[in-house]
C-alpha cells in the first residue's frame, strides 16, 4: 500500500512539475535611482497601462515592471506596448529572482503570487500599430521552455569552467549588491562562499554557496539593472578611429569639430554628454590638450587631475555636473573620452563609466584636423565647447610687494573662487563694506613689477587724472587708461569719504587706481551707483588713498607713499599703470 501511495505520488508530482517550473515573468519598462523617482514613474505608467508594480533592485535602484505573467504572455505585451510607444523600446522581459521588496502599488506584494493573464492594452489612438503589433503576436514563435535549474554538482561543475575573470566579475556584482566587501582576486574562499549563500538567501535560492547558471544570469540581470534605460551599445566612429559604448538612450551623435566628436544630451539626462578626442600630434599636443580642457565648463575646477608622459586623467565636479576624461598618446595620435554627467547619479555614472573605459578601444583612423571648421567661430567656444568665464570680473592693483591687491567689494561677494590676472587664487585679507573696499591676499607669494603709491592730501581740482581699468572685463589682456578731471574732494552728499571725478568709465573699470599724471595714486575708482541712485554718464567716484592708507593700516599691510612731483608722458603714465593694475575675477 505504501508503494502504491508512493508511486500515485511521484506521478502526479511529475506531471504538475512544469506548472510549477515555470518562472513568473514581467515587462520591466524602467529603473530609477530614487524611490520618489520610481513612484512618479508607476504613477504615470498606470493611468494608461494595466498591472503596474513598483519593486526594489538593490544598490538603490527601483524597477517599475508590468507583471505577474507566463513568460509567453509577457513577451507578447511587451512586443504590444513597444510598437505601440508607450514604454520604452529598451524594456526587457525580466525574472521574480530580480526584483526584492514591492512598494508600489502601496501594501501589494505579488512577488508569490502566481501569474496572470496579460490583459489587451488599447490604445485609440495607435489603432493601426494595435492591428499590426496582434499580427506580430500572433506569428510569434513558441518560446523555448525554461531551462532546468542545475544541481549542486552540476553548479560546481559549471562555477569550475568559470575563468579566473568571470569569478572576479562575481565578487564585483556581490559587492554591487551589498553582500561582498573584501578583494576583488578571483578567489573563492569562505568570504565568497558566505556572501553567495547571502545572496541567495536573499533571493529565495537555497543557499548552497555555489551559483547555478541560471543563478549566476540572474545576479548580472540585477547588475546590470542599474544600466536600464541608457541604451548601452558599442559603436565605431570611423572619423575619429574610437569603438567604445556610448549610452545613446541619453545622448546622440551630433558632430565632428576637431579634435571632438560631440554627442549631445536627448533630454532623459539634461546634462548628459560624451566627447570622443582624436588628434594627430606629439606630447606637446597631448600637454596643450590637458591645459585647454580645464579651461572648459564641462570640466569644473574642483576634482583630481593627473598627467604622466603620455596620457592624462581630468575629473571635474561641481553641484550640478561630473566629468571625467582621460587621453593618451600612442604612435603620434591622441585618443580619449570625456564623460559628463549629473551630480547624484553616482552609481548609475560609475558603471557606466566602467563600461565605456573597458569598452574602449583605437581603431584605424584619426580625426580630420579641419573637421567642423564650418561651424560658428566664437570667442568663447574651443571646438564648439564653452570656455568657463568668471560671473563677474573688476579691476584691482598691488598694494605691497608679496602681491596683496585692493579691490572694490563688489568683485568679491559670493564667489566660489577669487582669481588675479586668471591664474592666481587669492583669498580676501580684509572689508570694509562702508566704503566697499576689499583686501586680497594671493595664495602664493607674488612679485609685482610695480605697486601702487599713494598721495599724501588730495589732487587739485580740475585736474586731469586718469583710472587704469579692464574696462571690458578680460576681453582685452592688458590694462587702459580712462582719462577724466578730479571734479570735488566730496560726495554729491558732502560726504568726505567720497571723491568725485569726472569721468566716463565701465563697470569692468571699478576697483582700479585712480591716478594723477605723476603716476601717483589718488584713489580707486567706485561704483557709479554708490549713492543708490542712478546718475548721469560723466559722474564717477573714488574712494580717497587717506581712506585706502588706513584700511591698508588695519589690515598690516604697508602702504608705499609717492615722492615724485613731476608730471608723466602718456605712455610712461601709462606703462606704471600696466604694471600695478590686475584683473579681479569671481567665480562660481
Amino acid at each position: 500500500m505504501t508503494r502504491l501511495f508512493f508511486l500515485v505520488f511521484l506521478a502526479l508530482t511529475t506531471l504538475l512539475r512544469p506548472a510549477f517550473a515555470q518562472q513568473t515573468a514581467w515587462v520591466q519598462v524602467e529603473a530609477q535611482p530614487s524611490l520618489a523617482a520610481a513612484e512618479a514613474r508607476a504613477r504615470v505608467y498606470a493611468t494608461s497601462i494595466a498591472d503596474v508594480n513598483g519593486f526594489s533592485l538593490g544598490g538603490g535602484w527601483y524597477a517599475v515592471a508590468l507583471g505577474p505573467y507566463t513568460q509567453p504572455d509577457a513577451e507578447a505585451l511587451l512586443i504590444q506596448l513597444r510598437n505601440q510607444r508607450r514604454i520604452p523600446r529598451d524594456s526587457f522581459i525580466a525574472f521574480t529572482g530580480s526584483f526584492r521588496d514591492q512598494f508600489w502599488p502601496i501594501g501589494a506584494n505579488l512577488l508569490n503570487v502566481a501569474p496572470r493573464e496579460a490583459p489587451v492594452q488599447t490604445d485609440v489612438q495607435n489603432d493601426t500599430q494595435i492591428a499590426q503589433a496582434q499580427t506580430e503576436t500572433a506569428v510569434q514563435p513558441e518560446p523555448e521552455p525554461e531551462p532546468s535549474d542545475e544541481t549542486p554538482r552540476e553548479a560546481r561543475a559549471s562555477e569550475n569552467r568559470l575563468s579566473r575573470d568571470e569569478k572576479k566579475e562575481l565578487q564585483i556584482m556581490l559587492q554591487w549588491a551589498g553582500f561582498y566587501n573584501a578583494a576583488i582576486d578571483g578567489a573563492f574562499g569562505r568570504g565568497t562562499r558566505n556572501s553567495l549563500r547571502a545572496w541567495q538567501e536573499a533571493n529565495n535560492y537555497e543557499p548552497t554557496g555555489v551559483l547555478t547558471t541560471l543563478q549566476r544570469a540572474a545576479l548580472k540581470e540585477q547588475y546590470n539593472a542599474v544600466l536600464a534605460g541608457l541604451d548601452l551599445n558599442i559603436m565605431e566612429d570611423t572619423a575619429s578611429g574610437i569603438e567604445i559604448a556610448v549610452p545613446l538612450g541619453v545622448v546622440a551623435f551630433d558632430r565632428h569639430e576637431s579634435p571632438f566628436a560631440h554627442f549631445e544630451p536627448t533630454g532623459s539626462v539634461p546634462d548628459a554628454r560624451v566627447l570622443l578626442i582624436s588628434q594627430q600630434g606629439d606630447q606637446n599636443t597631448l600637454f596643450g590638450l590637458y591645459e585647454i580642457m580645464q579651461t572648459l565648463e564641462i570640466v569644473p575646477q574642483s576634482g583630481e587631475r593627473r598627467r604622466d608622459r603620455n596620457s592624462f586623467t581630468l575629473v571635474g565636479q561641481n553641484d550640478r555636473i561630473i566629468s571625467y576624461t582621460e587621453a593618451r598618446l600612442d604612435q603620434g595620435q591622441v585618443k580619449g573620452f570625456t564623460l559628463v554627467w549629473p551630480t547624484g547619479d553616482e552609481e548609475r555614472r560609475t558603471r557606466l563609466l566602467d563600461e565605456m573605459r573597458k569598452s574602449f578601444a583605437r581603431i584605424d583612423g584619426v580625426l580630420d584636423p579641419t573637421a567642423g571648421m564650418d561651424e560658428l567661430q566664437s570667442i568663447d567656444l574651443v571646438s564648439g565647447l564653452r570656455i568657463r568665464t568668471p560671473k563677474i570680473s573688476r579691476s584691482g592693483f598691488f598694494v605691497n610687494g608679496s602681491g596683496a591687491t585692493l579691490t572694490a567689494l563688489e568683485a568679491v561677494q559670493s564667489c566660489g573662487r577669487i582669481t588675479l590676472d586668471g591664474d592666481y587664487d587669492a583669498t580676501i585679507m580684509a572689508v570694509d563694506e562702508a566704503v566697499g573696499v576689499a583686501i586680497l591676499q594671493p595664495t602664493e607669494t607674488l612679485a609685482p613689477a610695480n605697486v601702487a603709491r599713494l598721495r599724501a592730501g588730495n589732487a587739485r581740482l580740475k585736474s586731469e587724472v586718469a583710472v587704469a581699468g579692464y574696462p571690458f572685463e578680460g576681453a582685452l589682456s592688458a590694462p587702459t587708461l580712462t582719462f577724466g578731471t578730479f571734479a570735488d574732494v566730496k560726495g554729491l552728499g558732502g560726504e568726505t569719504t567720497i571723491h568725485r571725478l569726472d569721468m566716463t568709465a565701465m563697470p569692468g573699470d571699478v576697483g582700479g587706481p585712480v591716478l594723477d599724471r605723476t603716476g601717483a595714486t589718488i584713489g580707486m575708482l567706485a561704483p557709479a551707483d554708490v549713492t543708490g541712485r542712478t546718475l548721469p554718464a560723466g559722474v564717477g567716484f573714488s574712494v580717497p588713498s587717506d581712506v585706502i592708507a588706513d584700511l591698508l593700516g588695519q589690515a598690516g599691510v604697508t602702504a608705499s607713499m609717492a615722492t615724485s612731483t613731476t608730471a608723466l608722458a602718456s605712455e610712461d603714465l601709462a606703462a606704471i599703470a600696466a604694471d600695478m593694475t590686475v584683473l579681479v575675477s569671481c567665480w562660481e
